[in-house]
């Protein structure tokens, strides 16, 4: 039978500066352990702070039932949570339930928060004498930060390991990319070895007889191109680290691959560097896997070897490497150079379809970091971020989709007035499109990055374009480069398609197209900053503009808390969909550490968050909208002159069904304005052109700015007589509406609408 208890009481400084009388924590376990259940439920708690929450994979569920009728269970959780708690005078590292994952998942559980316990178990390591550790059952999240300090002893070594499932190492909370944890090493550093180069074989030899040796003699090579990390860790695996990295390397004779496996990953990754040369010894030689990506190379006319490649791995043989020195280099050891694919902003646009290349530039803008899904229901998940540079060659700016390289230090420091340099990008333009509005770059699997205070020592510092670029940072003026600059929000890019034919690609209609009424669900599964893009059919019911003041808010990076501020905006239902324009503000920012001076913005790209609100035909009352804005990333956020609500249209006659097409369900959304005219490279005039009320919009948007001065908003501007036809014109109109949904970490969740298709388009009918 369960115990049941008012629990513990809090913590009392005169009960002594020991663990024991004076740690809450200490004691819960103490009266847990002396449970009949080893189970207590709490009713009155006192709230603890969360100091950590980290993540790793699960154990292999167990096989299936095999008596008949039995309900099919759930699929197991690919991944498991420990949360580090604290009481001011402790920490103890806890198990989560795996009911509990959605916490972590949504962001609602995250460290620097509090929590209070409802109940709790303690369980047992059954493959250890005397070890154990506490599971949260139930807990309720608190809102108000902590007051509690999160320091307090550690308790037990054994806490630095994951507690379930005999697994060695923890893995990064919202991808499986990047390097997590003090097992990685950070640099090792260059030994001093004899190399006698006439023992030393060419990759050129071991292509040609390595089926008839089975040692092989040292190799001397230089790394030309690195690969981002590859997780291949399985529940039913029980591999220690499963980590492979591949490599490019060379020698005189030409290029290779090179993988470093399992533990030699963390022990070496982080120092094998584009320009280092490796002394190797005792390795491998296998077949090369035939589905892997493939660089560009710098120089077209090395000599690739693609049927082999060499492999580091920790036995079978235990590989030797040893790093050398870039001055213990020597020129008769003819290791070639480094080279690079450099190309400048007015090259880009005459560069064809998956073109590789090189880019340096000066970051203007830099997006929020945003998640989705390697495939469908799965726990992995892809983080990318997109981000504006130039270079002075053009008007136009680099736009680049940035995934996580392994290089967490650098991807998660991205600030605008950082010179940014991006390798190995692939071009994307939609080769369907007559325009080039959808030209970007994207990162490749072997791209790497480098912000400032990273370049000091790369290989690309020689190069005659980034030599170019530097020059003419020279010429430029830090305070007018830095009004140009944008941090953080939502970024509706790529643009969608002009037609919903195109849209649809190569899919059905049938697997395009959501229903409204499946969206709560689509929404309730989100995971936090996960990003989806669903296209529903609906009836635009309501269009309402609403101008906003942000006041003062800080921003925060994706594992941070959220704060909310209110504001109004502009409000369009529609299908149950709403739209917001949103007037421009003025930011001011301070998170670019080189630059050490104030960002300023006039075009300030926010974030809106709203909660998406479900209306069934029940709901005949009329709605208050509710609207928060999370400007991302920012340190200051100086207060504007509010501006007056303005209606385009009133609220609809409530005694008529809305609510989508069968007028049952309807759902609130966001529309922006995305013209700015101060930087009209951020989104031209041609991607609006094409739609009617998207123009309109963005004319609203001049129209204020035309009535700005001083950077100061006045109380109010014209509409044009064009946005109110073009509300009227889509008003009840049957449409095809793609949405952009991102989950804000908690209950806070953001809808845009991006793009509005007509219904009656010759092709949108023909498909449907």
């Amino acid at each position: 039978m369960e115990a049941a208890a008012a629990g513990p009481s809090a913590p009392r400084a005169e009960e002594g500066a020991g663990p024991s009388p004076a740690s809450w924590l200490q004691r819960l376990c103490n009266e847990v352990l002396r449970s009949s259940q080893l189970s207590l439920s709490l009713a009155e708690a006192p709230p603890v702070a969360v100091v950590a929450v980290e993540r790793y994979m699960a154990e292999s569920p167990p096989p299936p039932s095999s008596s008949g009728g039995a309900l099919p269970k759930p699929p197991a959780p690919a991944y498991c949570y420990d949360v580090t708690l604290a009481d001011g005078s402790r920490r103890e590292k806890c198990y989560l339930a795996p009911p509990l994952n959605a916490l972590v998942q949504r962001g609602a559980l995250r460290a620097g928060g509090r929590l209070r316990l409802t109940r709790c178990s303690y369980l047992y390591d059954e493959k250890k004498l005397s070890s154990g550790f506490l599971c949260l059952e139930r807990l309720d999240v608190l809102r108000d930060p902590p007051d509690l300090p999160p320091g307090g002893r550690e308790p037990d070594e054994q806490r630095r390991l994951p507690l379930k499932g005999g697994r060695s190492h923890y893995l990064p909370l919202w991808n499986n990319e990047d390097p997590y944890g003090d097992i990685w090493l950070a640099s090792r550093p260059p030994e001093r070895v004899d190399i006698d180069a006439s023992k030393l074989t060419s990759l050129g030899h071991l292509e040609m007889n390595w089926r008839s040796r089975i040692h092989f003699s040292p190799l001397l090579v230089r790394i030309l191109h690195k690969a981002r990390l590859r997780y291949y860790g399985k529940p039913d695996k029980k591999l220690d680290i499963p980590y492979q990295a591949y490599f490019e390397v060379a020698d005189s004779s030409g290029m290779m691959s090179m993988v470093l496996w399992n533990s030699l990953c963390p022990e070496w990754y982080n120092s094998m560097k584009i320009g280092t040369v490796l002394l190797l010894e005792q390795y491998g030689i296998k077949t090369s896997y035939p589905f892997k990506t493939q660089p560009t190379p710098g120089d077209s006319q090395m000599k690739r070897f693609t049927t082999i490649e060499i492999s580091l791995n920790v036995r079978d043989p235990p590989t030797k490497i040893n790093i050398i020195p870039e001055k213990m280099v020597k020129p008769e050891w003819r290791l070639p150079e480094v080279r690079y694919r450099f190309v400048t902003r007015s090259e880009l646009d005459n560069l064809p379809n998956n073109h590789s290349c090189d880019i340096i530039g000066l970051v203007i803008f830099v997006g929020r970091a945003e998640r989705t899904r390697k495939r469908e229901y799965s726990e992995d998940f892809w983080i990318h971020r997109w981000a504006h540079v130039v270079d002075g060659t053009s008007d136009q700016p680099f736009i680049l989709e940035l995934f996580a390289t392994s290089q967490p230090d650098v991807f998660e420091h991205i600030h605008p007035m950082t010179y940014l340099v991006c390798t190995q990008m692939r071009v994307v333009r939609d080769i369907t499109e007559n325009t080039p509005r959808a030209l970007y770059l994207t990162t490749s699997n072997e791209s790497q990055m480098f912000i400032t205070g990273w370049h000091k020592g790369q290989p690309y510092t020689r190069d005659a374009k980034v030599k170019n670029f530097i020059q003419w940072i020279k010429t430029q003026s830090e305070a007018d480069q830095m009004k140009k600059t944008v941090i953080g929000g939502y970024c509706p890019f790529p643009p969608a398609p002009n037609t919903f034919l195109k849209y649809c690609k190569n899919n059905k209609v049938e697997s395009v197209l959501k229903a409204i009424s499946e969206m709560e669900r689509e929404i309730e599964d989100l995971h936090y900053r996960e990003h989806k893009r669903f296209a529903v059919q609906g009836i635009i019911s309501a269009i309402k503009y609403v101008s906003y003041a942000a006041e003062d808010a800080s921003g925060v990076e994706p594992i941070q808390e959220d704060r909310d501020q209110s504001a109004s905006q502009t409000t369009i239902k529609n299908t149950g969909m709403s739209k917001d324009c949103v007037t421009k503000g003025k930011k001011r920012s301070h998170r670019n550490k080189e630059a050490n001076s104030v960002l300023d913005s006039q075009c300030a790209s926010l974030e809106q968050q709203q909660h998406p609100r479900m209306l069934t035909r029940k709901s005949r009352t009329k709605r208050k909208i509710e609207h928060r804005t999370e400007p991302e990333n920012l340190h200051e956020f100086q207060q504007e002159d509010s501006v007056p609500k303005q209606n385009i249209l009133t609220e609809p006659d409530t005694s008529q069904p809305d609510r989508g097409i069968n007028h049952d369900v309807a759902i609130d959304v966001a529309f922006p304005p995305i013209f700015c005219p101060e930087d009209p490279h951020l989104f031209r005039i041609e991607d609006i052109q094409n739609d009617m009320l998207l123009s309109c919009m963005s004319c609203i948007s001049v129209c204020q700015q035309d009535t700005t001065s001083n950077q100061k908003l006045y109380g109010t501007f014209p509409l044009s007589n064009e946005t109110v036809k073009a509300a009227v014109d889509l008003d009840r109109q049957h449409v095809i509406c793609i949405l952009d949904i991102c989950r804000l970490g908690e209950d806070k969740v953001e809808v845009f609408l991006n793009k509005i298709y007509k219904i009656m388009e010759t092709d949108v009918v023909n498909l449907v």
